[in-house]
């Protein structure tokens, strides 16, 4: 078995099992929200739905990883490495990005204000992954 093959399905496993959990997190959350809404009889703001799908973005960048991984054929041991290492922070960062949209639909359901704040803050969470991916592929590409 080669080690580069496992460091690219680490690449992509660990990125979707990130978004895996942010999703469902932000999604329960905007559930929860729009129940308060409807309990209330205010509306519903459906850009809840943004916040729930934000996270799914790390799962195309895991994607992305597993084929520069595969197309720089690196050592097997350094893409075992970026696989798991990389994969893991972008993980992570759906998944924190799931827990910051779930505040941002708790915090919209009870005030109706400050998308524009929340969608930052969801924005700073997925910079995180974007920084990983291209530190990995400069650091595949040296």
């Amino acid at each position: 078995m080669n080690l580069a093959f496992i460091g690219m399905a680490a690449a992509l496993g660990l990125s979707a099992a990130g978004s895996a959990f942010g999703a469902g997190f932000a999604g329960m959350s905007s559930v929860g929200a729009w129940k308060k809404c409807y309990a209330s009889g205010k509306p519903a703001p459906f850009i809840m739905i943004a916040f729930t799908g934000a996270p799914l973005t790390q799962t195309i960048y895991g994607f992305l990883l597993m084929n520069f991984i595969r197309s720089a054929n690196p050592d097997p041991g350094m893409a075992l490495g970026i696989g798991l290492f990389c994969g893991t922070a972008i993980g992570l960062s759906a998944l924190f990005q799931g827990k910051c949209a779930a505040a941002s639909a708790d915090a919209l359901g009870a005030t109706g204000k400050g998308t524009a704040n929340y969608f930052i803050v969801i924005g700073i969470a997925e910079t995180v992954a974007l920084f990983t991916l291209v530190f990995s592929l400069l650091l595949l590409n040296s």
